[in-house]
């Protein structure tokens, strides 16, 4: 992939980055007790998604690798998800917000996929 230097210019992990900035600023507004719970794990989580993007660029060298730290980031990033939803069923976030949220994690959740089904691409050596 000649037009991408290094993962900072992939797509994906711009949007990785982007979401896990707005689940950053999202949290403050959390309740404090749950400080060490929600607000940890879904700060976590929206994290390792762009971790493991980055770490599954280092790795492609060897495709299974690079294949087995996306996959650890489309989990990640459905964990997220799923924290999401904890989140709106507490009512710390209103339905648009979460469906807003959800709708961008499903869509990082393809370009990761994407990746996955054309790891030769990127991978070539």
């Amino acid at each position: 992939m000649s037009f991408v230097e290094g993962y900072r210019d992939l797509e994906v992990y711009k949007l990785s980055r982007n979401l896990s900035l707005q689940i950053f600023r999202l949290t403050k507004s959390f309740p404090r007790e749950e400080i060490y719970s929600l607000t940890d794990q879904v700060r976590r989580s929206s994290r390792s998604v762009g971790a493991q993007i980055a770490e599954a660029w280092a790795k492609r060298r060897y495709e299974k690798h690079f294949i087995s730290k996306l996959t650890d980031a489309d989990g990640e990033q459905q964990e997220t998800q799923h924290w999401i939803e904890t989140a709106h069923d507490c009512e710390y976030i209103d339905k648009k917000l979460a469906d807003n949220l959800l709708d961008q994690y499903t869509s990082l959740s393809r370009m990761l996929n994407s990746m996955i089904n054309k790891a030769p691409l990127f991978c070539k050596k």
